[in-house]
């Protein structure tokens, strides 16, 4: 009788579903209601074509560019403090490379990217409180 293999957590299996987006020419204001609305901490920057990039606003990205320099939230656009292009992990990795990844790039959340179409984000804290997944 063999041993039982532990399973390999993948990406997919403990990402947030779904997206929440929002245009780049949308003000600061706009995605912290956003971020309100979603209960989220972040929100992906759509692209502008084809052959662009995505971006992310997290929440430091509005208090470093927007909050502690004393703009209005209602003069500062998205595209002025987000960070493009984004790093994105593949749904199919393993969830240990992922963490590696995350981690060794100084980001605390990934959109998760399965054949082109981004599906779902993952963050460092989700997985450390995911009981599945250590």
């Amino acid at each position: 009788m063999e041993p039982d293999k532990p399973r390999i957590v993948r990406v997919r299996d403990v990402m947030h579903k779904g997206i929440i987006s929002i245009d780049g020419m949308a003000t600061t204001r706009e995605a912290v209601n956003k971020m309100k609305e979603h209960n989220v901490f972040s929100v992906l920057v759509n692209k502008r074509h084809e052959d662009d990039a995505w971006g992310i606003l997290v929440s430091q990205d509005i208090v470093k560019g927007a909050i502690l320099p004393g703009r209005s939230l209602d003069e500062v656009n998205v595209y002025e403090v987000m960070t493009k292009p984004v790093i994105t992990v593949p749904a199919n990795m393993d969830i240990r490379y992922a963490v590696r990844l995350i981690y060794r790039a100084g980001i605390r959340r990934a959109p998760v990217e399965d054949k082109g179409d981004l599906v779902g984000m993952i963050s460092l804290i989700s997985l450390i409180l995911d009981e599945n997944v250590f």
